[in-house]
């Protein structure tokens, strides 16, 4: 009852992301596990979900309803169809994000190649389901929804870790869990979140692996912070690979390493970091670093322009400008100045105008993350 009651508010709250009517999603979400107390599923688990399609169409109830409540199990593998109605999305959504948080709540993660409970599948779905409809539902939002929404009425603030006060009662776990351990919620928020969606980024990996895309392009989109949008994650890795396919991809790619590899032995030498510094146009004396810098400042707005309309074609397009001026300063222009009363100040200046084409670049990927 627990569980349905989570479920039911989830979806509800889903609805709107994906366009489906709230109450219907609601209302499906009560009666999407009703058919596992009758005695035919009983007798074939394997007949969950469709025969609670049937009894729903029987009662007459709305068609979404009923096709909601055999489709919220999907998909079931990785060559089953994902829901399409809008209806069955949401419930399916909810479904697995509450098993998924309820599990993280309790420390109950996949391990190695173990996953009793099926848990990646769940991500998996999740993922696909998001993917293949091409939504956009960020993931935090609805992983903090699903914890407040395990918080228990008896202990506000607190999380039960008991399985079957959570309705999380399922067969094989260890006894020591089976307790009244209560945890602050605000402490399994954080780690629930942070461990969650890395689990989710390592299962987009492994997606988007199958499906000929790079894992580390993954993981230099996933280390700008904060990405937990499914579908513009994707995008960004697309629209990050073609870009690295070009010449001036490539060729870019390898001046910024260039520029993070100086920084962090300069760094390490001064030990210090350039990371926020910038550089000061007065200070600048050679033409090729006078015109970094103006690219630099340029690009910077540009590429932001570009992905705040989640255009990462034209951010690609706007970066790609940097690879001239990069190539010309690492030509012409000495970074360690030894020579000089102000050799000093001149060789702090260019370490700044490094670190801000790190910045730059940060504002797409991280290419510090990328092979080659």
């Amino acid at each position: 009852w627990d569980r349905m009651e989570r479920i039911t508010e989830l979806a509800r709250q889903i609805a709107g992301a994906v366009d489906a009517e709230p109450d219907l999603a609601g209302r499906a979400a009560q009666l999407c596990k009703a058919d596992l107390v009758s005695g035919m599923v009983g007798e074939f688990p394997e007949l969950q979900g469709l025969m609670g399609r049937y009894y729903a169409e029987a009662e007459h109830l709305n068609p979404k309803i009923a096709q909601a409540i055999e489709e919220h199990y999907k998909p079931k593998g990785p060559s089953d169809s994902v829901p399409k109605e809008p209806v069955s999305i949401a419930v399916a959504l909810a479904d697995k994000l509450d098993t998924l948080v309820g599990f993280w709540a309790i420390g109950e993660k996949p391990t190695g190649s173990g996953d009793p409970y099926q848990l990646r599948r769940a991500a998996l779905g999740v993922i696909r389901i998001v993917l293949e409809n091409d939504l956009r539902v960020p993931i935090i939002p609805r992983i903090r929804a699903a914890i407040g929404l395990l918080e228990n009425d008896e202990s506000p603030g607190t999380v039960r870790t008991d399985l079957k006060r959570n309705s999380i009662d399922v067969e094989g776990v260890e006894a020591k869990q089976i307790t009244d351990v209560l945890t602050p919620i605000s402490t399994v928020e954080g780690r629930v979140i942070d461990d969650l969606l890395s689990f989710f980024a390592d299962r987009l990996k492994v997606h988007l692996r199958e499906k000929g895309a790079r894992h580390d392009l993954i993981d230099a989109v996933f280390s700008l912070g904060g990405q937990d949008d499914l579908a513009l994650i994707v995008k960004r890795v697309e629209a990050l690979g073609e870009f690295l396919k070009s010449d001036d991809g490539a060729v870019l790619l390898a001046g910024v390493k260039r520029a993070a590899n100086i920084l962090r032995d300069e760094e390490k030498k001064d030990k210090t970091s350039y990371a926020a510094a910038k550089a000061d146009a007065k200070l600048l004396r050679e033409p090729q670093e006078k015109a970094l810098h103006a690219a630099i400042q340029k690009v910077k707005g540009d590429t932001v322009a570009a992905i705040n309309v989640e255009n990462f074609a034209g951010a690609m397009r706007a970066l790609a400008e940097l690879r001239a001026p990069v190539d010309d300063f690492f030509d012409k222009v000495i970074v360690n100045v030894s020579e000089g009363a102000d050799a000093k100040v001149l060789r702090a200046n260019r370490l700044a105008l490094l670190a801000e084409i790190r910045a730059a670049t940060l504002t797409v990927a991280d290419f510090s993350k990328i092979a080659g």
